[in-house]
C-alpha cells in the first residue's frame, strides 16, 4: 500500500516537473516568434498584420475597417459605410 502511494506521488512530481519544462520551452519559442516591443515600427495603416477598429455602417448595420474608403463627414462626425451606395442612401 505504501509503495502504491509513493509511485502516485513520484508520478504527480514527475507530471508537475515536466509541465514546468514543457511550458517554459513553449513560452520561450513564442518569444521568439514575436516581434520585440521596443523595435520601431515600419508597417503602414493597411498593413493586414496591424489590427484596425471597426465602426458600423448607419445604413445596413455591417462593421467596415475605418480605413474604408467610403466615409462621409458631417460636421465634426464621421460616418463609415460598407458601399457607396450605403453612403449615398444616408441622410444625415
Amino acid at each position: 500500500m505504501v509503495r502504491a502511494i509513493l509511485y502516485l506521488l513520484g508520478s504527480i512530481l514527475l507530471i508537475t516537473v515536466l509541465r514546468a519544462v514543457i511550458g517554459v520551452i513553449l513560452k520561450g519559442f513564442g518569444e521568439l516568434f514575436q516581434p520585440s516591443a521596443g523595435s520601431p515600427s515600419t508597417s503602414s495603416a493597411s498593413d493586414p498584420a496591424q489590427p484596425q477598429s471597426l465602426k458600423k455602417d448607419p445604413v445596413c448595420g455591417t462593421f467596415v475597417v475605418s480605413s474604408t474608403p467610403h466615409r462621409k463627414a458631417i460636421g465634426a462626425t464621421q460616418f463609415y459605410f460598407c458601399s457607396p451606395e450605403c453612403r449615398d442612401k444616408f441622410q444625415g
